[in-house]
C-alpha cells in the first residue's frame, strides 16, 4: 500500500478551462424544460461557474485532509480513503459509492461516523472508515481490462479489508454500492457483520400472485419502476450496451460530461435538497480529470445480464445473503423497494427505515439521517455471530 495525495497538474486545469470556453453549444427547441434533457440555460450557467468560479484546489485540499492510499488488487489500482476513529472499540465500516458518484459523496459523514464524541454523539457508535473508489472510477481508473463487474469488485473489497487487518466489518452502499455490498456479504459472510443499503432494487418475478393485495403505496412504487424503465433509464441502457461509444464524447467534452452527470443529480434527488454545486463539480471534475467516463460505464456492461435477471422466475440462482441486512428508504430515490419483494430476495432483513425526505444521493442530501440510520443498524450487530 502506498500513501496517495491528489495533485492534478495545473496544465490539466488550464486545458479544462479552455475546453469549457470553446464549447460548441447545440441549438435548443423553444419553450422546453427538463423533459427532453438538460436545458441550455441551466447548463451554460453551471459550465461558466465551473470555468470561472469553481476552485478545484480547494476541493483537493478538502479531499486530502483525509488519509488516502492506493494498492494493487487483482490487477487494478485501488484508491481508498482510510480514517481510523479515536475510539478503540470502533467498528470497521466499508462505504461504497455508485455511479455517478465517488468518495467525495461521503465527506460530510467522515467526522460524525469516526468521531461521534466530537459531534455530540455516543462514542460507542464510532466507526473506522474505509471508503474505496470502485475500479474504473476516479482515482482507481481508468481500467483497460474487462471483467470488472460487482462480483469482482466485492472480492477486491474482501481482499482490501484483509490487508487492512479488519476481520469483521459492516458494509454500506447505495446505487451500485448497494449491489457491491450485498455481493461482498455473499463472498465473505464470515467477515461481514451486516450490510446496510440506501437503495434496494426489488423487481416483480412475473408471478401475478406475488403482487396480489399490494397496498396503494406499493402499487405507486411499481408505477415508479415503470417510469424509470420507459423514461429515466436511457443512461443505463446505453452504458450497459455501448459504453465505449459513449466514452468518446464524454472524455473529449467537459460540458458533455457535466450534462451527463448533472442530469442525474437533478432527476434523482429530492426537489427540496440543496446539494452544494461545488460538491457536485468536485464529483464531475474527478471523472473528467481522471478520464474515467468510459471505464466507469463499463460496470453497467459487465453487470447487464444479472441486473436484467433480478427477481425473475427461472433466473440463475445467486447465493443467499445470510448476514443481517438494513435498508434505508429515501422517498425521492429513483427506485423504491417493495417490502414484500425485498423479503423474498433478502430474508435476513433486520432493519427497515422509511424517511420523509431525501433521494438517491443520501450522503449528500441527508447526511445526518443516513449516519444515524447506519448507527442504529450497527448497534444490533456487535454481538452477531459470524455469517448469521
Amino acid at each position: 500500500m502506498r500513501e496517495f495525495r491528489i495533485d492534478i497538474p495545473e496544465a490539466e486545469l488550464t486545458d479544462l478551462r479552455r475546453r469549457l470556453e470553446r464549447t460548441r453549444w447545440p441549438a435548443e427547441p423553444a419553450g422546453i424544460g427538463w423533459e427532453r434533457g438538460v436545458p441550455a440555460a441551466y447548463l451554460r450557467d453551471l459550465a461558466e461557474y465551473w470555468r470561472t468560479g469553481f476552485d478545484w484546489r480547494a476541493a483537493e485540499r478538502e479531499l486530502n485532509r483525509h488519509p488516502q492510499f492506493v494498492t494493487e488488487i487483482d490487477g487494478a489500482n485501488v484508491h481508498f480513503v482510510h480514517v481510523r476513529s479515536p475510539e478503540p472499540s470502533a467498528v470497521p465500516l466499508l462505504l461504497t459509492h455508485g455511479w455517478p458518484g465517488g468518495v467525495a459523496e461521503f465527506l460530510d459523514l467522515v467526522g460524525p461516523l469516526t468521531d461521534p464524541r466530537a459531534h455530540g454523539g455516543d462514542p460507542a457508535d464510532a466507526f473506522h472508515l474505509v471508503v474505496p473508489t470502485v475500479p474504473g472510477f476516479g482515482f482507481s481508473g481508468p481500467l483497460t481490462e474487462t471483467g470488472w463487474g460487482t462480483q469482482r469488485v466485492a472480492l477486491a473489497w474482501a481482499e482490501l479489508m484483509r490487508r487492512l487487518g479488519y476481520d469483521r466489518y459492516v458494509a454500506q452502499g447505495g446505487d451500485a454500492g448497494s449491489v457491491i455490498s450485498l455481493a461482498l456479504a455473499r463472498v465473505a459472510p464470515e467477515h461481514v457483520l451486516g450490510v446496510h443499503v440506501n437503495m434496494l432494487m426489488t423487481f416483480p418475478s412475473g408471478d401475478p400472485a406475488e403482487l396480489a393485495g399490494l397496498a396503494e403505496a406499493d402499487l405507486a412504487r411499481l408505477g415508479r419502476m415503470s417510469r424509470f424503465d420507459t423514461e429515466l433509464s436511457a443512461y443505463m441502457k446505453l452504458q450497459s450496451t455501448r459504453p465505449q461509444t459513449l466514452s468518446y464524447g464524454l472524455t473529449d467534452s467537459p460540458v458533455g460530461q457535466l450534462a451527463w452527470i448533472a442530469e442525474k443529480f437533478r432527476e434523482w434527488t429530492d426537489p427540496a435538497s440543496e446539494i452544494d454545486r461545488d460538491r457536485l463539480l468536485t464529483i464531475v471534475s474527478t471523472y473528467w480529470l481522471t478520464a474515467t467516463a468510459g471505464s466507469s460505464a463499463q460496470l453497467y456492461y459487465e453487470d447487464a445480464d444479472s441486473l436484467r435477471d433480478i427477481g425473475k422466475e427461472g433466473a440463475a440462482a445467486v447465493p443467499p445473503v445470510t448476514v443481517p441486512v438494513g435498508v434505508a428508504v429515501f422517498p425521492h430515490d429513483i427506485l423504491l423497494p417493495i417490502r414484500r419483494l425485498a423479503d423474498r430476495d433478502l430474508p435476513s432483513i433486520r432493519h427497515w427505515s422509511e424517511f420523509d425526505r431525501g433521494g438517491h444521493f443520501a450522503a449528500l442530501e441527508q447526511p445526518e439521517l443516513l449516519a444515524e440510520d447506519i448507527r442504529a443498524f450497527a448497534r444490533g450487530l456487535k454481538d452477531e455471530p459470524a455469517g448469521s
